[in-house]
C-alpha cells in the first residue's frame, strides 16, 4: 500500500473544538489522534465508571458534561455509541435542537452510511460515517495502531475532502463505501475479525485440553502464517484435511470433539462445510473425494445434540457458487444510559464475547465506539 502524501495546508481541516458522545473505546481513542493533529477535545460524555476511566486516560482535563453540552461546546462531534443506539440518539439531538448548522457530526459505525444522521442533517448538520476498521482496547495503545488503519468513509460529495483530511490526521486511510453498502462492508469485517477471535479462542481452549502447555505460543507461527498466505492468495491458501478430502480425518476429529468439546461440534462442521464448498469451486478438492467428505459431514450433523442439516448445495458439488459466509455483529461502545455494552470485548466476539467493561475488542470492526 503506498503512504498517502501529506495533507497541503490548504486542504487541512481549520482546527477544530472536539467533543464526544459516548466514551465507549472508540471515541476517547479517536479525539486522542485528533488532538495530535492539532485539534481540541473540549467535552466529553458517559456516565459509567469504565467510561470515565478511559475519558481520564486518553483526554485528560477534558470536562464530563452532558451530550447536549457536547454538541454546545464542539465544532466536530464523534457519536460513538452502540448502533442500536444511534438513530435514538441523533433523532432526540435534532429535535431538542441541540445541533447547530455548520457542525460536524461523525458516526464510527460500520453498518450505517450517512442516512441515519438525516435529522441532524435537516437541522444544519454535517455528516460523516467514519468507521475505523479496527480492533479497540480503550486505552492509548489504540491510537498508535491507527496509523494506516482503514477507515469505512461514507459523505456527501461537497463532505468528502474534509472527510478524507479528518481520517489522514488520524493516521488512517480512507475507503470509500457507498451508502447502500455499509450493511455488506460492516458483515464482511465481522466475519473476518470477530469469528477470528472465537475460532482462535476455542483452539487454544482444545489444545489446552490435549495437554499443550502454551497454545498461544504454538498457535501464534501457524496462525500467522496462515493469515498471511490468506491475505495473499486466498482460497489458493487452503490446506487440511477438508481441501485434501481427508474424509477419515474429519470423522476422527468430530468423534474427539463430541467426546471433549461437544459445544465446538456445529461450528468445525459448518466451517468444514464451507472450506469444502470454497474448495471445490476453485479446483483445489477433487469431486471424487468431496463424496466421501461431504458423507462424513451430513453424517456428523445429523448426530447426538445437533439438528438435521440441508443436504449440501450446487457450490458442494463444484457446480455453483460457494455459498455465502453468514454475517456477523457489530461493535461495543458507551450505551447512552450509562450502561458499559462492551461487545468489543474479547469475546463477546469482539465484537467478541465481552468479558467485560475493560477487556480488548476484537471488532472489526471498530470496535465498541
Amino acid at each position: 500500500m503506498n503512504p498517502t502524501p501529506p495533507l497541503e495546508a490548504q486542504d487541512r481541516p481549520a482546527r477544530l473544538t472536539v467533543g464526544v458522545v459516548g466514551a465507549g473505546r472508540v471515541g476517547p481513542a479517536l479525539a486522542a489522534a485528533l488532538k495530535l493533529a492539532g485539534h481540541r477535545p473540549v467535552a466529553v460524555s458517559g456516565v459509567s465508571d469504565a467510561s470515565v476511566r478511559r475519558a481520564a486516560e486518553l483526554l485528560p482535563d477534558v470536562p464530563l458534561v452532558t451530550p447536549a453540552e457536547v454538541l454546545a461546546r464542539a465544532d466536530l462531534v464523534l457519536l460513538t455509541v452502540p448502533d442500536d443506539a444511534l438513530a435514538d440518539l441523533v433523532t432526540g439531538l435534532a429535535e431538542t435542537g441541540a445541533v447547530r448548522p455548520g457542525q460536524l457530526l461523525v458516526h464510527t459505525s460500520g453498518r450505517y452510511g450517512t442516512a441515519v444522521l438525516d435529522p441532524a442533517t435537516r437541522a444544519g448538520g454535517l455528516p460523516l460515517a467514519l468507521h475505523p476498521a479496527m480492533t479497540f482496547t480503550g486505552t492509548s495503545v489504540d491510537v498508535q495502531r491507527l496509523a494506516g488503519c482503514s477507515f469505512g468513509v461514507t459523505a456527501p460529495e461537497e463532505l468528502r475532502m474534509a472527510a478524507e483530511a479528518l481520517v489522514i490526521e488520524m493516521g488512517g486511510e480512507p475507503e470509500w463505501i457507498a451508502e447502500s453498502a455499509r450493511p455488506l462492508y460492516h458483515a464482511a469485517l465481522a466475519i473476518g475479525a470477530n469469528h477470528l477471535v472465537t475460532l482462535v479462542a476455542q483452539s487454544m481452549e482444545l489444545l489446552a485440553d490435549a495437554g499443550v502447555r502454551a497454545p498461544d505460543r504454538m498457535l501464534g507461527p501457524l496462525l500467522g502464517a496462515a493469515l498471511d498466505n490468506a491475505l495473499r492468495s486466498g482460497d489458493a491458501a487452503l490446506t487440511g484435511p477438508v481441501a485434501r478430502g481427508d474424509a477419515g480425518t474429519v470423522a476422527a476429529h468430530v468423534a474427539e470433539l463430541r467426546r471433549h468439546s461437544p459445544q465446538s461440534v456445529a461450528g468445525y462442521l459448518a466451517m468444514a462445510r464451507t472450506t469444502a464448498d470454497r474448495a471445490l469451486a476453485h479446483g483445489l478438492l477433487k469431486p471424487e473425494l468431496a463424496e466421501d467428505l461431504l458423507g462424513v459431514l451430513a453424517d456428523a450433523g445429523n448426530g447426538p445434540g445437533t439438528a438435521a442439516r440441508p443436504a449440501p448445495g450446487p457450490a458442494a458439488h463444484g457446480t455453483g457458487p460457494a455459498a455465502p459466509d453468514t454475517p456477523g455483529s457489530p461493535e461495543s461502545q458507551d450505551r447512552p444510559d450509562g450502561r458499559d455494552h462492551d461487545p468489543d470485548t474479547p469475546d463477546h466476539g469482539p465484537d467478541t464475547p465481552d468479558h467485560g467493561p475493560d477487556t480488548p475488542d476484537h471488532g472489526p470492526e471498530g470496535g465498541d465506539r
